[in-house]
């Protein structure tokens, strides 16, 4: 762990025990991003009067003999397109720099906060969430812990920055292509994605919203199941929202399991991959006993396909801004938006006719199995402005194609548990994909495998 830096279950037993006060951890925490943030770049807002208030709210309810919730004075961040009471909801961009403040936090931020948890700031992401790279033209590129000339990955850049360098236990994300998945991948650390509307939006600055989920990373699969466990429910707030009511996953990892049935996806998902990515995805594998190997048909056209509804979605979204302030967009985000604003209907109906497809023959893979597991990225962390990758000896430019494994995933909606595997000198990371409303059984997997330390984040951070 970094110093000074326990996971969320730790900090929350120590307060729930007496053994330390909210406010003093949320000191020390805003201590650490004053000290750090600075080279990593992976917050935007620090709202530390706040944060002391939750902290001593906390501390006044343990004192007077009040119940604690389960996350108890464990500080916390999220990603700038959350709304945040009394900032302007950025969304990355300097166009909602002028947005009228948030008069509410979203309702991921309150669940968290009935829970006990406290909110210390809002991260750096890449603009209106269109972003691979953690790049950001206005704030500047998050900065990889690990090696601060190296990407974070995007859009999440900032929340997995902030998770990785430990300036917090936990830090929420969101994720329509893989903006969890690929920087937890390249910062080696956890993330859950979980299905298309177990988790409302409430309360976010959206960008295509039939792929838009939101989710956690987190230094450890205990606390990402804490985290999420205290989400979950519907909201009639966000009309994609399942009314499925709360699985509780915490309870379910405490025992080993083995025996899991699953099968390693390969064609698509390992061509271009680099040697030590490959040695990762067997690595794990053998851990758990995955004897099958699949190939997933046509998860190329599933890429393309999402490409066009992230595209003409996000265009749609954006219009007027295009109209009024195209000037204010980031090159590269604007250009991509024009060009999904001119994509013809027709075309956009057949890739959403292709998506339904796409699932059920995804779902038939999953027939029988516990999960499928898949390579996050191709390759560790790139460097900082990169432009090209080398994708089995060809190179292709980095933005459209780090997350070509995490795409058609995402695409129809399935949960994803990202867990990273350690190699020298940087690691990568793993998607454990399994069928709708089944988070529990991805997390249990990778409980197992951290247990066993196949999976983890280094121990020096």
């Amino acid at each position: 762990m970094a110093e000074g830096m326990e996971t969320a279950a730790a900090i929350a037993a120590s307060v729930h025990a007496g053994r330390t006060s909210a406010l003093a951890v949320t000191e020390a925490v805003l201590a650490r991003i004053a000290a750090e943030n600075p080279r990593l770049n992976a917050f935007t807002d620090v709202i530390a009067e706040r944060a002391r208030r939750s902290a001593a709210a906390v501390d006044e309810a343990r004192a007077g003999g009040k119940p604690l919730g389960p996350l108890a004075g464990v500080p916390f961040a999220v990603k700038n397109l959350f709304d945040v009471a009394g900032l302007p909801t950025r969304a990355g961009s300097r166009i909602n720099r002028t947005r009228t403040p948030a008069a509410v936090d979203a309702v991921l931020i309150r669940r968290l906060e009935v829970a006990g948890a406290v909110l210390v700031g809002a991260l750096n992401m890449g603009e209106f969430a269109y972003d691979f790279t953690g790049e950001n033209l206005h704030d500047g590129p998050s900065r990889n812990p690990l090696d601060t000339m190296r990407m974070t990955g995007g859009s999440s850049g900032g929340s997995a920055a902030a998770v990785a360098g430990g300036l917090v236990p936990f830090a929420l994300g969101s994720d329509t292509n893989g903006s969890i998945r690929v920087p937890a991948s390249l910062c080696g650390i956890f993330g859950l994605k979980p299905t298309y509307g177990r988790l409302p939006r409430t309360g976010t600055f959206p960008f295509v919203d039939s792929l838009d989920h939101l989710g956690p990373f987190a230094r450890s699969v205990e606390d990402l199941a804490l985290v999420y466990d205290a989400m979950q429910g519907p909201d009639t707030g966000d009309a994609a929202c399942s009314a499925r009511p709360p699985q509780p996953v915490l309870p379910a990892l405490a025992g080993p399991r083995g025996g899991w049935n699953v099968a390693v996806a390969e064609g698509y998902f390992t061509a271009g991959a680099t040697p030590e990515a490959r040695e990762a995805l067997e690595r794990v594998a053998g851990a758990l006993g995955a004897m099958r190997r699949i190939e997933i048909a046509d998860a190329n056209v599933a890429r393309a396909a999402a490409y066009l509804v992230t595209t003409t979605e996000g265009a749609t979204l954006h219009l007027q801004r295009l109209r009024d302030q195209a000037e204010d967009f980031e090159p590269i985000v604007r250009d991509r938006l024009f060009s999904g604003a001119m994509v013809p209907a027709q075309i956009v109906a057949r890739a959403q006719k292709f998506r339904a497809r796409f699932r059920d023959h995804l779902l038939s893979h999953l027939d029988g199995l516990d999960a499928i597991i898949a390579l996050s990225t191709p390759c560790t962390a790139p460097l900082i402005g990169q432009q090209m990758l080398d994708l089995g000896g060809k190179s292709v430019p980095l933005r459209a194609n780090i997350g070509l494994y995490t795409q058609p995933i995402s695409f129809v909606g399935l949960p994803v548990v990202a867990v990273p595997v350690q190699l020298s000198p940087l690691p990568i990371g793993l998607q454990i994909i399994t069928a709708p409303w089944q988070e529990h059984t991805g997390l249990m997997i990778a409980a197992e495998l951290e247990r066993t330390g196949v999976v983890g984040i280094k121990p020096q951070l």
